[in-house]
């Protein structure tokens, strides 16, 4: 028994087996990359994977079978998603400066010009369009879907959630064949340097987005979620919605503007 309203986290092997699992996929990383040996890394990536599902199936037991998500515990968790999401702001901010304080005064080595010589950039208005539709598309699904599960109604959640995850598969399949296509790389200059590693990590965070909704979608499927509590999809809604707009700051600065 407990005279508040804050849960106070039971005893878990999760923090230590997590630790173990990213120190030995870093350090593999660094064995792959210097004797291209990748069974640290692999057992590295095993042993993460495993705990996040077991890590993630103890607090879908305590939200939803026992209770102890009280609405202090949920606000505390909104709380620490907005900080997340603040941090990931100021990632990908440092990704934006980096592209404009080249963009805007190009250097001797690049030939005093943007894009570098010898760069050929995308159409703006091919994959890259068409793949701004579809974000917009998706966020407009996700949208329904809170929309649907705050009036009660499983069916139409469970719809939008199922575009929404479609879209995002859609997105990052696009992008592969983008990739696939690209007539410069990563070692191309600052130019194939700031695109790829920004275009990168927001792909990525749609890999990360789509797989957190689809969790999400099968736990809505499980009545695991009600319109009164349903803090793990509308963290993934606020997620998703970041990535949206990202999506679009990148769109119209690397591939509009930066063309």
């Amino acid at each position: 028994m407990k005279n508040h309203p804050f849960h106070l986290v039971d005893n878990s092997p999760w923090p230590i087996t997590g630790s173990m699992g990213l120190m030995s996929m870093t350090s593999g990383t660094i064995l792959w990359f210097k004797y291209n040996e990748m069974w640290l890394m692999n057992m590295g990536l095993i042993i993460i994977l495993l705990t996040m599902i077991q890590w993630w199936r103890d607090i879908i037991r305590e939200s939803t079978f026992q209770g102890i998500h009280t609405k202090k515990v949920v606000e505390g968790m909104k709380w620490g998603m907005i900080l997340f999401i603040t941090s990931e702001v100021l990632f990908f901010s440092s990704f934006f400066w980096a592209f404009f304080h080249s963009s805007l005064s190009p250097n001797v080595e690049i030939g005093m010009q943007w894009p570098p010589m010898g760069i050929k950039p995308f159409n703006p208005m091919s994959i890259p369009m068409l793949n701004t539709m579809i974000l917009l598309s998706s966020g407009i699904s996700i949208t329904w879907a809170h929309n649907a599960l705050v009036n009660n109604n499983l069916s139409q959640t469970s719809q939008s959630l199922m575009i929404t995850i479609l879209l995002g598969l859609y997105f990052t399949i696009l992008q592969a064949i983008e990739y696939f296509e690209a007539p410069f790389t990563m070692a191309d200059s600052i130019y194939g340097a700031t695109f790829f590693m920004t275009t990168g990590f927001h792909g990525l965070h749609v890999i990360i987005g789509t797989a957190f909704i689809l969790i999400s979608t099968f736990r809505i499927m499980k009545l695991h979620m009600s319109k009164e509590h349903h803090m793990g999809f509308e963290a993934s809604a606020w997620y998703w919605h970041f990535v949206d707009i990202v999506w679009l700051f990148l769109y119209i600065s690397m591939y509009w503007w930066g063309k």
